[in-house]
């Protein structure tokens, strides 16, 4: 290679620790809370709030691109965001929690992009779902009445007996990965 050649690591920015250890954090954190949600339908308060508080003492500490302003407005942006999820009934308090979490070592923008990725992990997940349980119409028929509604007829969100839930950590998951390597 000539000295000017572009090497497959050279778009690349090097991490550091500082950085990497919080990612690494907040992955472990998210896919935790995705298995976890999988298996009991819940995302556990203790996950959420050590995630959280780990974000925290990490923009208090210095180390990193946060401060502490920074973590707060992230927590806080992904729990506003989430919030209408959860009082529509489409999401878990635990869903709110962890995105907030995850708020606080991505900061407010990147909060911001996991929730759009999350959103669109979400919906292909529920198409996946729906599909799975045989109950795309139904599932279609209840967005379309959702929208028309303009969120007020959650009756089909509501009906747990009606097979339409399903675990949304992992969309979270995704979601916040992908904010926090992209954005």
């Amino acid at each position: 290679m000539r000295g000017n050649s572009l090497s497959p690591f050279s778009v690349l920015t090097v991490m550091s620790i500082s950085d990497a250890v919080p990612l690494a954090v907040m992955i472990a954190g998210a896919l935790t809370g995705a298995a976890i949600d999988l298996r009991t339908g819940r995302v556990p308060n203790p996950l959420t709030a050590s995630l959280a508080c780990a974000g925290l003492v990490r923009a208090a500490s210095g180390l990193g691109r946060l401060n502490v302003g920074a973590a707060v407005a992230g927590l806080a942006v992904g729990a506003l965001l989430m919030l209408p999820g959860y009082l529509a009934g489409a999401t878990g308090g635990g869903d709110v929690k962890l995105v907030a979490a995850a708020g606080t070592m991505l900061g407010p923008t990147a909060t911001l992009w996991a929730v759009l990725f999350t959103l669109l992990a979400g919906a292909v997940i529920a198409t996946g779902v729906a599909v799975w349980r045989g109950r795309l119409r139904l599932t279609l028929y209840g967005l379309a009445s959702l929208l028309q509604t303009a969120g007020l007829d959650a009756s089909g969100i509501d009906a747990t007996d009606a097979g339409s839930r399903f675990a949304y950590a992992p969309a979270i998951a995704i979601g916040t990965i992908a904010a926090a390597v992209l954005a």
